[in-house]
């Protein structure tokens, strides 16, 4: 069995960027770098449609990881600033029954 390779978002980069930017083949950048052609046609994919716009799953630049990880942050504190209202609101009307 072999064993999984990981690579860096820069090489998956630069990889997808010999098929975009340089005119290889997927075979050719394949043969090179020594990788699978569903791997390299993803990291492609994935590289085009960031350039068109879109907003990756998994981000392949330092700019792109930034905006997720502060778009997360973002999402966990919109949850926590409902969950306060929803409790600010709910001991405001304890203490409104309390009084009358």
């Amino acid at each position: 069995m072999k064993k999984r390779r990981s690579f860096s978002r820069e090489f998956k980069r630069e990889a997808a960027g010999m098929v975009l930017d340089q005119g290889f083949s997927y075979r050719e950048v394949c043969r090179q770098l020594d990788l699978r052609e569903t791997g390299l046609r993803r990291w492609v994919e994935q590289l085009q449609f960031e350039r068109d716009g879109g907003v990756p799953k998994e981000a392949l630049t330092d700019e792109q990881k930034k905006i997720q990880e502060l778009e997360s942050r973002i999402h966990r504190l919109e949850r926590e600033k409902a969950i306060l209202k929803k409790a600010t609101a709910l001991l405001v009307s304890d203490e409104i029954n309390r009084s009358n």
